[in-house]
């Protein structure tokens, strides 16, 4: 029985003249945390798009839980335990809590949505995740960033995620938001049951919450390392060194 939920080997991507990924092989096993980390341009979220069914690769295999597939679409990633918590977040403010909790997966009673049971289990639910909502009726629009960065991420494990990515989660956040959203992930790496793909630019805050990180250059892995094998010099320095590579 495999341990890796998630295997890409050989992805590449071009649009156009643009070549995003040339050569992407990496793994995250289940109920592991992996950093993803890069410069912008990187390819980082071309990556992230291939692997939950939005892009399709012009050349690569994915393997999920040990069977090679070909994602048709993000609904067809869903459907097999891969998902994604975007910057945008996919939420709707003007709904409560408790709607974008179940956004596009709504209970229904027909011909009428199940609002009672939608509140009750939206509110055990990030009760049992540590989210401190006390009012699920609340619109969204009213909450903060890590609230909502929180929801987002709630919704995703209780629709029976078992890859869960995440792009960016703590961009253009204070430091107490964005410790809510760390505690998030040290919780869903202690339960062991969603395995996490997180990208990120504080390489201090992805060595404190991942177990490896992979470092994406010119369409390729180029560093693969557990988190306490690494250090953030050494990360700081692969960096900082391709900016003195001779063009």
């Amino acid at each position: 029985m495999t341990t890796t939920a998630l295997q890409v080997n050989g992805i590449a991507k071009r649009f156009g003249a643009l070549t995003a990924l040339r050569d992407v092989t990496l793994h995250v096993d289940k109920g592991e945390v992996l950093g993803l980390i890069g410069d912008n341009g990187a390819g980082k979220s071309t990556l992230i798009k291939i692997l939950c069914g939005y892009h399709r690769p012009d050349a690569g295999d994915i393997i999920v839980d040990g069977t090679p597939v070909v994602l048709r679409s993000v609904d067809h990633a869903r459907s097999l335990g891969i998902d994604t918590v975007y910057q945008d977040l996919a939420l709707i403010n003007e709904l409560s809590v408790y709607h974008n909790m179940f956004l596009n997966r709504e209970l229904i009673r027909w011909p009428l949505l199940s609002n009672r049971v939608m509140r009750r289990r939206a509110a055990e639910h990030l009760k049992d995740m540590g989210v401190n909502i006390p009012d699920v009726t609340v619109e969204v629009a009213k909450l903060s960033g890590g609230q909502r960065q929180a929801i987002a991420v709630a919704r995703s494990v209780y629709s029976d995620a078992r890859v869960l990515l995440l792009d960016e989660p703590l961009a253009a956040m204070g430091a107490k938001e964005g410790a809510l959203i760390l505690d998030l992930i040290r919780d869903l790496k202690r339960r062991g049951s969603v395995s996490v793909i997180i990208i990120a630019h504080n390489y201090a805050q992805v060595l404190d919450v991942c177990d490896r990180v992979n470092l994406l250059q010119h369409g390729r892995i180029t560093f693969d390392k557990r988190a306490t094998d690494t250090s953030l010099e050494e990360l700081t320095e692969l960096v900082v060194a391709e900016y003195r590579r001779p063009r």
